[in-house]
């Protein structure tokens, strides 16, 4: 790696946290506080998602750390690596994070990439290692920082860290987080929000760090009615190939059904429940 990536450094405190959870849903449950837990064919396919995506976006991430080199060599200026440049790092990732992450909501083909994360009816910390396969869009969204000046291993480091904050928000154990900080910072109320398939729910708050974007861009919505987690019709699997790949296959068959161009590229382009009867919604 060109780069040091901060999630392999965090993965003994994801492996801490993630066996300290169960116990804490286990005695919230027997509360009587309303919890879904943990399912273990469930969390071992969300793990072994996770693995997968270590190799599959290592690939991708280069793709993005040698589309900013040269488009560094064309940079308006050097943010350098003191505190101006990690800002904008950050803060620059994260907001091409909400609008990759939304357009893999709006548009099907992207949706495919993203639609394994959401396909878990359980929402806990083996939900966040649900992590999609083909991530190909980043190449769109993140390498043009490099023009501004953010130097192109500070965009993939601030990558790590956006992802790793991730982490903590997928959880039921941590109810509602002080104000001032629900108003700013992504949490996991608000998370569960978005992994949710309540139709008032459907998506919402895409911020990964900020849930500043979604206030701003009008895709901000609290938790008020208990979350129903999954897609609006699940996939009943627990086959790594079948979580990652499943609507791949099914744009697939819609578009062998498919009887003009235009047809094609709506299926392709448009929404996920533009006229797609075999997909898989959330």
């Amino acid at each position: 790696m060109p780069y040091p990536e901060p999630t392999l450094y965090a993965i003994p405190l994801f492996l801490a946290l993630l066996a300290i959870e169960p116990r804490v849903l286990t005695a919230m449950a027997r509360r009587g506080l309303t919890v879904r837990g943990y399912e273990r064919r469930d969390a071992v396919a969300s793990i072994g998602l996770g693995i997968g995506s270590i190799f599959f976006t290592t690939f991708i991430n280069l793709a993005v750390y040698i589309i900013a080199c040269r488009l560094w060599m064309h940079r308006v200026t050097d943010l350098g690596s003191g505190v101006v440049g990690w800002t904008v790092a950050m803060i620059g990732w994260d907001f091409s994070y909400y609008w990759h992450h939304r357009a893999e909501h709006e548009i099907r083909i992207l949706w495919a990439c993203h639609v394994n994360h959401h396909s878990s009816r359980y929402y806990n910390l083996s939900t966040a290692l649900r992590q999609p396969w083909t991530p190909v869009a980043a190449v769109v969204f993140y390498p043009w920082w490099a023009l501004v000046g953010v130097a192109p291993r500070m965009i993939l480091i601030s990558a790590g860290f956006n992802l790793i904050y991730q982490y903590w928000i997928h959880t039921e154990t941590v109810g509602r987080m002080p104000r001032w900080f629900e108003a700013v910072f992504n949490t996991p109320s608000h998370h569960r929000v978005h992994h949710g398939s309540n139709a008032e729910y459907l998506d919402k708050n895409y911020g990964g760090i900020l849930i500043v974007w979604d206030r701003l861009f009008g895709t901000f919505e609290p938790e008020r009615a208990p979350v129903d987690y999954g897609l609006t019709k699940n996939i009943e699997s627990f086959s790594l190939w079948t979580i990652a790949f499943h609507e791949y296959a099914a744009i697939g068959r819609d578009l062998r059904r498919a009887t003009s161009v235009g047809e094609r590229a709506r299926i392709l382009f448009k929404g996920p429940a533009w006229h797609a009867p075999s997909h898989e919604r959330g």
